[in-house]
């Protein structure tokens, strides 16, 4: 049984910005790391590549006037919301956090997690960039997959 196109295709579109992670930071740190392929945060935004890729396929099956592209467009903008607004306030939590268990005495520190992750969130330009991925890898995949 062979997995539609319009699932395929923002599942392609996450992946592609997730990987283009990798090279984002080989580029920034002149090293490759692939441990950046299941991280949070970081240039572009996945979330928003899949979920913009998402949108597009609706608009392009069932049009821009559907319910169902009503449904993803709403969809899309929670997500890329919280991944700019929520997530990145988690994560000044986060480095707030860390700063106080890197200065508690030593005797209490095992209580506390080791490191909490701090980058969660996006910037308003990875969350762009992610988008314009999601749209453009939708629109050559859609005409170029069977």
């Amino acid at each position: 049984m062979e997995v539609p196109k319009i699932i395929v295709i923002p599942l392609l579109a996450g992946l592609i910005a997730q990987a283009s992670k990798v090279l984002v930071e080989a580029v920034r740190n002149k090293r490759i790391d692939l441990r950046v392929i299941n991280s949070y945060g970081g240039m572009p935004s996945s979330h928003t590549a899949l979920v913009t890729s998402l949108t597009t396929i609706v608009a392009i099956v069932e049009g821009i006037y559907s319910a169902a592209f009503a449904i993803a467009f709403v969809f899309s903008f929670i997500t890329v919301r919280d991944a700019i607004g929520f997530r990145m306030y988690l994560g000044e939590h986060a480095h707030i956090l860390n700063t106080i268990i890197r200065e508690l005495p030593a005797k209490e520190k095992p209580k506390f997690p080791r490191h909490v992750i701090e980058r969660i969130g996006h910037t308003s330009i990875e969350a762009v960039i992610g988008g314009l991925i999601g749209v453009t890898a939708t629109l050559i995949l859609w005409l170029i997959l069977p």
